[in-house]
Formats: structure tokens, sequence, C-alpha cells
């Protein structure tokens, strides 16, 4: 009775063991994941655009004297000071100059008492002409002598304004305010022409020159904002002032002057770096979620027509707003995975679905100056 009753569960449970089903197999396409994926489009990619280059003068002007064959008295000023337009920044020795202008005076005064004493005695035969109290010739005589008195009173009172001048030049002054960035000139140098003495930066303002190519160009502005790191890792904000109207012909490249603030760090010679955080361009992109980056180097996932994936080597370039340009891949509309974190192997099927890709924000209009 005990095996009778042993046996029963048994054979309930082989009999329940037969009515199961085989499981059923999947087919490929059941086993598809399901991704989201973008298209390749020409895009706006916001916030790409660096450029390097060295830090100018924004305006340069040098001193020099305007008279020559003086000693140098003294200098007044010295590297790195901000001087004001007309201040004296070099004394010359004019002590020569002085004594040949104390001569020059007493010569014009003396030209200018015989020029009156002589157009005196032309005004005493003023009306007698033909009266025969003096004969003709000794008229115009006194006529002619009061006239070359007065020319050679002019002539000796143009020299005397010309040694003032060239006194008042012995004080060489400031064209303009600015900073002074080369100093050339020694007490006992002699003034002449040449290398000049002083090297000024009009108001101390320093600009950034940087040479963008054709195309970069295009995307720059007047009046446009600019983030600039100096040399010493500060960073300041600058605006363009300039766009060159031109292209270098041998190097593709044009000229951008960024105007940076006033500032004891921005030192003319330096170099330094901008970031144009507005510019925009429509170039071929995806988001950057899109692009993977490996030992192989940066590739996408690109989805087939027969809804395959492979990855495809890809090279990015700007970025900006979420998106990637790719400057070699594939071509544009062609498909590729939106999220690269996803595991996927060259021949796997996938059930795509297209999602638009993020937009780049759009960029500020420039601040009016």
């Amino acid at each position: 009775m005990k095996l009778a009753r042993t046996l029963v569960p048994v054979a309930v449970l082989l009999a329940l063991a037969g009515c199961r089903k085989p499981p059923e197999t999947q087919t490929e396409a059941q086993r598809a994941r399901a991704v989201s994926v973008v298209r390749i489009e020409p895009r706006q990619v916001v916030g790409s655009l660096a450029a390097s280059g060295d830090l100018i003068p924004r305006e340069e002007a040098a001193v020099l004297p305007e008279v020559n064959g003086y000693r140098v008295a003294s200098v007044l000023v010295d590297v790195g000071q901000y001087v004001q337009a007309g201040q004296t920044l070099v004394k010359l020795d004019g002590a020569l100059l002085q004594s040949q202008a104390m001569q020059a005076e007493a010569l014009a005064a003396q030209a200018e008492v015989q020029a009156q004493q002589a157009e005196e005695q032309a005004a005493r035969v003023k009306d007698l002409d033909g009266s025969g109290v003096l004969s003709q010739e000794q008229i115009d005589q006194r006529r002619f002598q009061a006239r070359a008195a007065r020319a050679t009173a002019r002539a000796q009172a143009a020299n005397l304004r010309d040694l003032k001048t060239r006194t008042a030049k012995l004080a060489v002054s400031a064209p303009v305010s600015g900073l002074i960035l080369e100093k050339t000139v020694r007490p006992g140098d002699l003034s002449a022409g040449g290398t000049p003495w002083f090297r000024l930066a009009r108001d101390g303002q320093i600009e950034l020159s940087a040479d963008l190519g054709e195309d970069d160009l295009a995307r720059v502005r007047v009046g446009q904002a600019a983030t600039v790191t100096l040399p010493s890792g500060a960073v300041v904000t600058g605006r363009v002032r300039l766009v060159s109207p031109q292209i270098d012909p041998k190097t593709r490249l044009g000229e951008v002057r960024i105007t940076l603030p006033v500032r004891s760090d921005i030192r003319a010679g330096g170099f330094a770096r901008a970031v144009f955080s507005d510019a925009s361009a429509s170039v071929l992109a995806v988001p950057e979620a899109a692009v993977r980056y490996d030992a192989d180097g940066s590739g996408v996932m690109v989805v087939g027509p027969d809804n395959r994936v492979r990855r495809v080597l890809v090279k990015a370039g700007a970025r900006g707003g979420g998106l990637v340009q790719l400057e070699q891949g594939p071509p544009q509309g062609t498909r590729v995975v939106a999220a690269a974190a996803s595991l996927f192997l060259d021949g796997d099927l996938v059930r795509p679905t297209d999602v638009a890709a993020p937009k780049a924000p759009a960029a500020k209009a420039a601040a009016p100056k």
C-alpha cells in the first residue's frame, strides 16, 4: 500500500511534464534592438570658433627729435610709464641755440630800425615827382632803399622766428597719450633722425591680431564678443573691432582685430587665444552623443538600408551647442545611432526610430558700440 501511494504523485508529475510545450525559437528580426537614429545633415554649430594670435598695440606712435645735432640733456620718462599728449619726454641742450636766438633778435631789431628810417626818407619825396627839387633818380633810389630795408627786416624776423621754433623743439614731447613700450635714448646722445627714441601704444590700448581661414572669417562680425585667454591664464572679454576686407592670396588667411580692456597684464608682444562664443556656421554635424571615441579614433555607428549597423571612422571638427562637425565621414543623409554608448557589433540588426538632433541656441546680437 505504501508503494502504491508513492507511485501516484510521480505519475501525476510525469503526466504534467508531458503537457508542457517546447520553447519557441525567436527570429533575428524579433531579437533586433530598438535604437534612436539621427541623420547627418547641415546644422548650425554655435560657439565652435577659436583663433590664436599676437597682442599688438591698436595704434602705435613713434617719437623722434625734430631738431638734429643737439646733445640730450635729460630723459624724463621710462618704459612702462603712461604719458599724456604734450608731456615733455626728453630735454636737449640748447645753450648754443639760445645764443643764436639772442643774436638774431638783435639783428632783427636793427633791421627794423633801418627799414623804418628808409621808409620815412621815401615818404618825404612822395609828392616831389617832376617838381625839380630832386632828380627823379634820387627819388626812385630812396623808394628802392625803403623796400630793400623792409625786405631785410622781414628776413631777419623770419630767422628769429625759426630759431625760437627750434628752441621750443628742444623739449621733445609726446604726440599722443599712451603707454611707453620702448625707449632707445640716453643722456648724452646726439639728436638725429632715424631710429625712434620712443614707441607708444596710444591710450595704452592693446589688441589681439588673429588670422582666420576664409570660411571661418565669414563667421565673424564687427562687434562680436570673444573670450580671450592671456599668456598668464587670465581670461578677459574682448570685441571684434576689425575684420579684414581681403584674404591673403598666399596663405588664404584674413586678419581679425579684437579690442581688449586696458590692463597692466595685457602686454604687447604676447600670445593669446580667442574663442568666439556666438560664432555659428552651417556644417554637416551630428549630436555629440552619436560620436564614439576609442583606440581606433572617433567613429559613428551607421545604420544601412537593411537596418544593419557598421562602424565608420570620422574626423570630428568644431563642437558647440551639443553638436559636433564631421569634417570627414559618411555623406549627408546617412542614418547613425544617436547614442554611441550603445554596444553594437558590425552587422547587428536594429529597429531604428528617427529622432531630431538638438538645435543650437540662436547667436546673440552684438551689443552696440
